[in-house]
C-alpha cells in the first residue's frame, strides 16, 4: 500500500512538472520569445528556483537558485505586480551579475507573479520577445492566463512534494519499529521477556499521549 502511494506521488510530481514545462513552451511560442521560465519560491530557504525553462538556458537553468527578493523577478514576487521591461539595462531592479551567473542575460522581459489563494508561489517570465510599439491589453490578459495555469501546477507540485516528505518520514518510523521487532525476535528467555515488557510500556505511553 505504502509503495503504491509513494509511486502515485512520484507520478503526480512528474505530471505537474510536465504541465509546467508545457506552460513555458507554449508561452515562448505564443510570444515568439527567446526564452520563458517558471520560478518557484522555496520558502524554507527564501529562494526562487527555476522549475521549468524553455528556449535559452533550458539545458542549464532548471534547479538554479537565487535570493527571493533579488532582481526583477524578486520585485514581481514581493510586490505581486506584473511588469514589462523593454531594456533591462536601464532598469535599476535588474541584477546583471545574477543574470550573468545563469549563463543568459536577456535584453527585455515580461514577468507576472504566480498567485494561488492569495499566496505568491513564484514568477512566470517571458524573455526577449520581439520589440513592439507597446504591450497590448490582450497580451497582458494572455500572459495572465499562462500565469494561472502555472500557479495551479506549482501548487499541485508543492502538495506532491509535501506528501512525498511525509511518506519518507513515516517510512523511517516504520523501519525503526521493524528493526526493533527483528531484534526482539532474536532474544530468548529473560531478555526477550524484558524486551516485551519494554514494548508494552511504550505502547501504554503512546496510548496516553497520541
Amino acid at each position: 500500500m505504502r509503495a503504491a502511494v509513494a509511486s502515485g506521488v512520484a507520478g503526480s510530481e512528474s505530471d505537474y512538472r510536465a504541465l509546467l514545462q508545457s506552460v513555458v513552451e507554449v508561452a515562448r511560442a505564443i510570444f515568439a520569445a527567446r526564452a520563458s521560465s517558471v520560478l518557484l519560491l522555496d520558502e524554507a530557504r527564501d529562494e526562487l528556483v527555476f522549475e521549468a525553462v524553455a528556449g535559452e538556458g533550458s539545458d542549464s537553468l532548471v534547479g538554479q537558485r537565487m535570493p527571493s527578493g533579488t532582481g526583477i523577478a524578486g520585485w514581481v514576487l514581493v510586490t505581486r505586480q506584473s511588469i514589462v521591461v523593454e531594456d533591462v539595462e536601464r532598469d535599476t531592479r535588474f541584477a546583471r551579475d545574477l543574470a550573468s551567473s545563469t549563463g543568459y542575460v536577456p535584453k527585455g522581459l515580461m514577468a507576472v507573479p504566480l498567485l494561488h489563494e492569495e499566496q505568491a508561489l513564484g514568477v512566470l517570465e517571458v524573455l526577449d520577445r520581439p520589440q513592439r510599439a507597446g504591450f497590448s491589453l490582450a497580451e497582458m490578459d494572455l500572459l495572465g492566463l499562462f500565469a494561472n495555469q502555472a500557479a495551479i501546477a506549482l501548487d499541485l507540485l508543492q502538495r506532491a512534494r509535501r506528501a512525498e516528505r511525509v511518506l519518507a518520514d513515516e517510512e523511517g518510523d516504520v523501519e525503526i519499529v521493524a528493526r526493533l521487532a527483528a531484534t526482539l525476535d532474536r532474544l530468548e528467555g529473560e531478555r526477550r521477556e524484558a524486551g516485551l515488557q519494554l514494548l508494552r510500556h511504550l505502547e501504554h505511553l503512546l496510548g496516553e499521549h497520541p
